[in-house]
């Protein structure tokens, strides 16, 4: 008798913790619920627009280790931010009017680095426009995945313009 109400006692407090853990995610969430064009594009990669403080942080806590930057110019309060939470931060200056090939491979560069270690990769822009399109293409010619989903996915943040779907056609020729 009293092992069956041990039992209980354990069964009733690990649903607690379980519940307590969904709890806890659907709060992370719900913190993020106005970062723009936020994505979970795989187990190991997010992508977003530009976060805030607040939202570093809660992506800290869901497990964000790395960060890809893509907006090009002074990112000085970034990188100090970042060095003051502890992730691992990457700017790659890429131009809106002109994305390279230079730039998608230092970024495939990076996220090869970076898929090798634990955590997860935030990649960000200010829209996440050149996030997901960064996303896509590496999930298609270095993941592997079915093209079809990956642009799914990229598709729901932005229809890339003709300088864009130019430079999209360009990776995947090569």
């Amino acid at each position: 008798m009293k092992s069956i109400f041990l039992i209980s006692i354990f069964t009733l407090l690990l649903v607690g913790n379980i519940n307590n853990t969904n709890a806890s995610q659907d709060e992370l969430d719900m913190q993020l619920s106005d970062l723009k064009n936020y994505q979970v594009n795989s187990p190991k990669m997010l992508s977003a627009g530009l976060p805030t403080q607040k939202h570093f942080e809660t992506l800290k806590k869901m497990g964000v280790t790395k960060v890809i930057d893509l907006i090009p110019g002074d990112r000085s309060e970034e990188v100090n931010l970042m060095k003051e939470l502890g992730l691992s931060y990457h700017n790659i200056q890429v131009e809106w009017e002109n994305p390279t090939i230079e730039n998608f491979n230092e970024y495939v560069s990076f996220m090869d680095k970076y898929n090798i270690t634990e955590g997860k990769t935030l990649t960000h822009c200010r829209l996440n426009w050149r996030g997901a399109t960064f996303t896509y293409l590496y999930r298609v010619t270095q993941l592997n995945e079915p093209e079809e989903l990956a642009k799914q996915d990229m598709l729901e943040i932005w229809q890339p313009n003709e300088t864009w779907q130019a430079f999209i056609d360009e990776v995947i020729a090569k």
